[in-house]
């Protein structure tokens, strides 16, 4: 698994050795981008991005690779926390991000965090804990208004779109769809 384009193309990332972490593909995350490039004039760009359910942060740092101003990554579990950590070190990211230990369906108020502009979430299939985390990133303070929010899931899911939240464009590619979503506010 690699970066797939920036600053950092090539940058090889630290995997899970077990399959209880499921990373965003290369091929996924490079449709996404760009998508949100050729669609969405490029939020990317001097965005401060929130990657929840990070995994091995892999979206995050793609982000952050292509322009991404500041990334805090959630993740309760300890394994994907070290890798986050390794794929941070090796990006010479440690001082443009964060990474918290937090079940990001209750995270919280963010408290002396600044909203964010660009939500990833990949949370594990077919556990509805997608509008949970969406949810809760509101009720803290944690988003943004007009924030664009990039949600992962199965495709056997017909994921429901927290109040506050606009549809705006859904993709498909293999067993995951994409849901692009931007917070109005509530």
């Amino acid at each position: 698994m690699r970066i797939v384009a920036g600053r950092f193309r090539g940058t090889a990332l630290a995997t899970p050795k077990t399959q209880n972490t499921r990373p965003t593909s290369d091929r996924m995350r490079e449709t996404i981008f760009n998508v949100l490039a050729h669609s969405y004039d490029n939020p990317v760009q001097d965005a401060r991005v929130l990657d929840l359910f990070a995994g091995t942060g892999a979206l995050g740092l793609e982000a952050m690779s292509r322009g991404g101003k500041y990334c805090v990554f959630v993740e309760e579990a300890v394994e994907p926390r070290g890798l986050i950590r390794r794929n941070v070190e090796t990006t010479g990211l440690m001082g443009a991000t964060k990474i918290l230990r937090r079940d990001a369906t209750s995270l919280g108020e963010a408290g002396t965090i600044a909203p964010f502009d660009l939500v990833f979430l990949d949370p594990p299939y077919r556990n509805e804990l997608g509008e949970k985390a969406l949810s809760s990133a509101v009720a803290g303070g944690w988003l943004n208004e007009g924030a664009l929010c990039i949600w992962e899931e199965d495709t056997s899911v017909s994921p429901v779109i927290p109040d506050g939240f606009e549809g705006l464009d859904v993709r498909h590619a293999g067993d995951s769809q994409i849901l692009i979503l931007r917070y109005n506010g509530v």
